[in-house]
């Protein structure tokens, strides 16, 4: 998850198309160059040892874009093929339920 984020804030688009799951990977990534990543939070963590095959992330990403603070909030899932993680996809928002 971290070396994610700091693909995202250094702008490393093919790092995230490498590190993204077959099953849920884009053809391509266009990333936005006026959103500064500034910090990572991990809030939680479930799973993602070294026996595990699926793992879970949820963080908040802190930026700015045009000077205005904002932060986005996920919980990102991940799977592990041939001893590598991967990210899957964002888990559905079940907050508002």
């Amino acid at each position: 998850m971290r070396s994610r984020y700091s693909a995202f804030a250094r702008g490393d688009g093919q790092y995230l198309l490498n590190t993204w799951h077959p099953l849920t990977r884009p053809k391509a990534l266009e990333l936005d160059t006026t959103i500064m990543w500034r910090r990572l939070d991990i809030v939680r963590t479930e799973h993602g040892g070294l026996l595990d095959k699926e793992g879970v992330v949820e963080f908040i990403a802190h930026y700015r874009e045009d000077g205005i603070a904002g932060w986005q909030h996920e919980v990102s899932r991940f799977l592990k093929a041939d001893r590598r993680w991967y990210y899957l996809d964002a888990a559905p928002d079940t907050s508002a339920a």
